[in-house]
């Protein structure tokens, strides 16, 4: 049996800690930094592209981390943009213990989002040919290829920011170096788009936090090739509305960009508070601004799901997803309340009925943020995210630690046993082209995976009947007649209206169980939500009492990771109607989608090293897709 003796804490990187922390930061002119200035790239010569008006599903990951984030390098990792759009493509990388990594099918689109802040910079004091190469650090840094490397790695980057202060001029804090690696992103980015058949973006990750760990990340995406000369990071201000604030002069210029919060599982309630960065309730102009720069939000990836919680959600008998408790970094405790997505929705629900206007009527996406240049999605093909500190399965708490005894097994305790195999970006686009998939993330027409390639489809209008579900043209109708996921839905008088969903399986991975409809309202001064089953496996029927799904009969045996055979279906569909809608009432609506439960990655490791699952682990798992809302507007 696990106990508490058998669990050993494993060493934390704090340098993430401090560096994620704000302690020192202060803004900067980024005039003084050249941001004012575009940094001019050719985009590929035209070339005909296939284009279809009813939309293709591709998938994609926009939270890519390479050697060019400091973290990244620390963790060992030494591969670059290239390396990682080549991955994307379907080709095999090597992992920074030795090993090739390589997924089962090539993705549609990818960006690349190094942080911005010290960009490029260890890598820069690793070089014997540099100026920094007698930096202090700069051993420990270049010695950052073990796991003991790491730590000392991160120990000697830790020491040199606690010396900083704000008065402080960070001799590290070389803009050339950074403009010269957003340079390197540009190219690669340039490199391997190829319209039609793989999109890349121009992107970084913007890394701010509160004082007490509460992350606020965000990755910002760029729409063309016309870019600012260098990001707008956690040194220029810590504060996400100073950000905003810069996507809007660069919009007047030209650069149309978007943000992506992510993580938010991870904020102590701080990604979605119900006050501004100075304490003030939110008011129209915060909800409008943060809308038109941030349409949507990142809910599931490697350090866990973000849509709901058992405690925000308890009557959801699947809210316990993949559930990361801790705050980025760190073994402190995150609190639930302000961290997930389905909350926010309601809350911005609230916020709307008072002022007029919502803040958080964001869509979704997943991606990897994988620190290892190449995203792992798959659960019997796992290499977690760190580098050298969680290739091995004991490193990640899967397994007991090499010198634990069978009768007494002893397991690491890091964060990354709560990480998942997780997650992609699905968009509905007219072509694969930066274009078409950006403007179908800014209109909000997205989709999230928990890492399978499941294909959803959302409509809402008030002529949809039974007869889509066998018709010919049935997309046809849904774009005609209704709208799709993401969009505002006007109520008609007393008129009810009915949703359309559609959702397909991943071949490569289990048949569908189940799709769910997620509502949420206002009534009475207070949220309100509820989850119904709309389409069952196996020609079951849901029970009209229940609500529910019976039981497909879908079992996997963990002692193999076999499961049942010829359960789940390929394909499941249903139109909806809602039996306690309330046209007074505004709401939103989403969809989610369940798999047959497969083995976790870590039952997969337990496996492979001849030991039994740890028994504080989920063993097995329902992977799922989730739509974005559609919301209903007086």
């Amino acid at each position: 049996m696990l106990n508490k003796k058998n669990s050993i804490r494993l060493w934390v990187p704090l340098t993430l800690v401090l560096l994620f922390a704000g302690c020192s930061e202060t803004a900067k002119d980024v005039d003084a930094v050249g941001l004012s200035d575009a940094a001019s790239v050719a985009a590929p010569a035209d070339q005909k592209v296939d284009v279809n008006p009813l939309k293709n599903a591709y998938f994609g990951d926009t939270h890519i981390h390479t050697e060019l984030s400091f973290d990244a390098f620390l963790f060992g990792t030494r591969r670059t943009p290239n390396d990682a759009y080549l991955f994307a493509k379907g080709a095999g990388i090597e992992h920074a213990s030795g090993f090739e990594m390589k997924m089962k099918k090539p993705l549609d689109f990818l960006a690349v989002s190094d942080h911005a802040f010290y960009l490029g910079m260890m890598r820069e004091l690793a070089s014997a040919n540099s100026p920094y190469s007698e930096e202090e650090m700069a051993d420990a840094v270049r010695g950052a290829t073990t796991p003991e490397g790491s730590q000392a790695g991160f120990a000697a980057v830790l020491g040199h920011m606690r010396r900083q202060s704000a008065d402080t001029v960070d001799p590290i804090d070389d803009r050339s170096v950074a403009r010269s690696a957003w340079q390197e992103i540009i190219e690669a980015a340039q490199r391997h788009n190829d319209p039609g058949n793989f999109t890349t973006f121009i992107a970084y990750e913007y890394t701010s936090s509160g004082s007490a760990f509460e992350n606020l990340h965000r990755n910002v995406i760029f729409r063309g090739s016309e870019v600012p000369l260098q990001p707008y990071s956690r040194f220029d201000s810590i504060n996400p509305e100073g950000l905003w604030a810069w996507m809007d002069e660069q919009r007047a210029l030209g650069r149309e960009a978007l943000a992506i919060p992510h993580n938010s599982n991870g904020s102590n309630g701080w990604m979605f508070p119900m006050n501004n960065w100075a304490g003030e309730p939110i008011d129209v102009e915060y909800a409008q601004t943060r809308m038109r720069n941030e349409p949507l939000v990142e809910n599931t990836q490697v350090k866990g799901t973000s849509d709901t919680h058992p405690l925000l959600s308890p009557n959801d008998e699947w809210a316990d997803f993949e559930i990361m408790p801790l705050r980025i970094a760190t073994d402190i405790a995150s609190k639930p309340s302000g961290s997930y997505v389905r909350e926010a929705y309601l809350n911005g629900l609230m916020i709307e009925s008072k002022i007029g206007a919502n803040p958080y009527k964001f869509g979704v996406i997943g991606a990897s943020d994988t620190h290892n240049a190449a995203g792992s999605f798959e659960e019997d093909n796992y290499w977690s995210k760190t580098g050298v500190l969680d290739f091995e399965p004991y490193r990640r708490g899967s397994v007991p630690t090499p010198t634990s005894s069978p009768a007494n097994p002893e397991y690491l305790d890091p964060a990354s046993k709560y990480w998942g195999a997780s997650g992609l970006a699905g968009v509905w686009a007219e072509s694969n082209t930066r274009e078409a998939i950006y403007d179908a993330m800014r209109r909000k027409e997205t989709f999230s995976t928990s890492g399978p390639h499941i294909k959803l489809r959302f409509f809402a209008g008030f002529d949809f009947d039974q007869s889509l579900l066998n018709s010919t043209n049935s997309l046809e109708q849904a774009y005609a007649n209704g709208v799709p996921m993401g969009s505002d839905l006007a109520v008609q008088g007393e008129n009810s209206p009915s949703f359309y969903v559609w959702a397909s399986q991943d071949p490569d991975t289990q048949p569908l169980q189940r799709l769910q409809i997620v509502k949420g309202w206002v009534e009475g001064g207070k949220t309100q939500e509820v989850v119904v089953d709309i389409a069952c496996s196996d020609g079951q029927a849901v029970n009209a009492e229940t609500g529910r799904c019976g039981d497909n009969g879908a079992r996997v045996d963990i002692t193999d990771c076999t499961v049942t055979p010829n359960k789940g279906d390929s394909e499941l569909a249903a139109v909806w109607q809602d039996p306690n809608y309330d046209p007074a009432q505004k709401a939103f609506y989403y969809v989610r989608v369940l798999e047959n439960p497969t083995c976790r990655w870590s039952t997969y490791d337990a496996i492979a090293a001849g030991v039994a699952p740890r028994p504080d682990m989920h063993a097995t798992i329902q992977d799922r897709a989730w739509s974005s809302p559609i919301w209903l507007t007086q």
